[in-house]
């Protein structure tokens, strides 16, 4: 099967990665891509929000099998147009994508499928922002009700940045703020059948402790070994399967990855958000300890046969990953600096007898002399897999210290929680 991706991210080099190793896929491409994609697929320059460009590229190659992987794309309704084609594509809908795309459109599905969220407010001016700022008190959860490329929410204590924040964002939903720790829980569907994934936790602030700016994701790791081992099951139950048969009723039916977004509070699970499509650096771990063929289980689920596919393998281990941030990151990031160590230190993984570190590239691209440069404000994920947390974690960060580049930062408390109380 050939088998074409969309997107350029670190995200996308995990699938391209886990999709290269499944010996079903004959040709893999990918488009854009990057850097280290090229390793792995067949890059193509195409506009990803271009439904018809990318639908037209999928034809050319002959792709038995599409793979969107941001959301950008998927809002912009480039599954839509794939599919408008006859080629299975992984992905949902425009119109399903809203989940996502849009907060409140999330939250009313929610309230339809009897969904267990945070009570919230969508305000539009600023006499309802201040209204649903006071109602709820500090914390503050102000979320930008539109796609914010995983940086559009703000949790405060500060009432003037919660209201500058909203002011900001035209269309806003505030809500309460949920206790506990956070999981994500990817599920894949057809539409009708859903089958989870394992959860993973992922680390959003920028700086060690939970400090700093929200990001896109500064690392992740896999299994939780402090979560319920029913976990999953009970999410599968009151989250996800109401959530997508709440969606095929409304005549929206959901194909493709659905992300949960949870909090374990003192009160139960809640939906802190929907994504539409794997998370990043999420993916990173849990790909890293699928031991299922990929590409066949996306492709169940993109031609509706997910009721049939033989039940998920996964190993024992675990995967945790480290994201590497170009300088000023999460602001205005500095690109175009020299990447050092990457060959070093894929010469290196192994060494120890075990499987090494792996870098996976999220914003890179070729210089003129084929050197790779940073090409955005998460620059690299470095992953690995251990017998436990504690092994994981540990060859992850001696990766992490083989790269070079300048002004770079990461976290250094990734796991650190988990593996020792494990």
């Amino acid at each position: 099967m050939k088998v074409l991706v969309i997107g350029g991210g670190a995200r996308e080099h995990a699938l391209c990665r886990s999709l290269s190793l499944d010996p079903d896929v004959s040709e893999l491409h990918c488009a854009p891509g990057n850097a280290g994609i090229a390793e792995v697929a067949e890059l193509h320059a195409v506009d990803a929000l271009d439904g018809a460009a990318v639908a037209a590229l999928a034809g050319r190659l002959g792709a038995g099998l599409v793979v969107v992987g941001p959301e950008a794309p998927l809002v912009a309704g480039v599954a839509d147009a794939v599919r408008a084609r006859g080629i299975p594509v992984f992905g949902p809908s425009a119109e399903a994508a809203r989940l996502e795309g849009s907060k409140a459109f999330a939250k009313d599905v929610m309230a339809g499928a009897g969904v267990p969220t945070a009570r919230s407010y969508v305000c539009t001016g600023p006499e309802e922002i201040d209204r649903a700022l006071d109602a709820f008190g500090a914390p503050y959860v102000v979320k930008d009700d539109g796609l914010a490329a995983g940086k559009g929410v703000v949790v405060t204590e500060d009432v003037a940045v919660a209201r500058e924040h909203a002011l900001s964002c035209g269309r806003v939903v505030i809500e309460e703020f949920l206790d506990g720790p956070e999981v994500s829980l990817f599920a894949v569907t057809d539409g009708e059948t859903v089958v989870p994934l394992q959860p993973a936790q992922d680390f959003k602030r920028a700086l060690d402790a939970d400090e700093g700016p929200n990001t896109g994701g500064m690392g992740a790791y896999s299994p939780l070994p402090w979560a319920d081992p029913k976990l999953a099951d009970e999410v599968l139950r009151t989250v996800l399967q109401p959530t997508v048969d709440e969606l095929r009723r409304r005549g929206t039916p959901f194909s493709g990855l659905l992300y949960a977004g949870l909090a374990i509070t003192s009160r139960g699970v809640r939906v802190i958000e929907f994504n539409a499509r794997f998370g990043d650096p999420e993916t990173q771990v849990v790909l890293a300890r699928l031991r299922t063929p990929l590409a066949g289980l996306l492709l169940a689920a993109a031609t509706g046969d997910l009721a049939d596919f033989p039940p998920l393998r996964w190993s024992d281990g675990a995967a945790v990953t480290v994201v590497i941030a170009s300088h000023n990151y999460p602001g205005t990031p500095r690109t175009g600096d020299p990447i050092g160590g990457l060959d070093e230190l894929a010469a290196a993984s192994g060494a120890d007898g075990g499987p090494g570190p792996y870098v996976l590239h999220a914003g890179t691209r070729r210089g003129p002399s084929g050197e790779v440069l940073s090409a955005g404000g998460r620059v690299l994920s470095v992953t690995a897999t251990g017998t436990d947390l504690a092994e994981a974690r540990e060859r992850a960060y001696a990766g992490v210290s083989r790269i070079r580049l300048d002004g770079s930062h990461h976290r250094t408390d990734i796991a650190a929680k988990a593996a020792a109380e494990s």
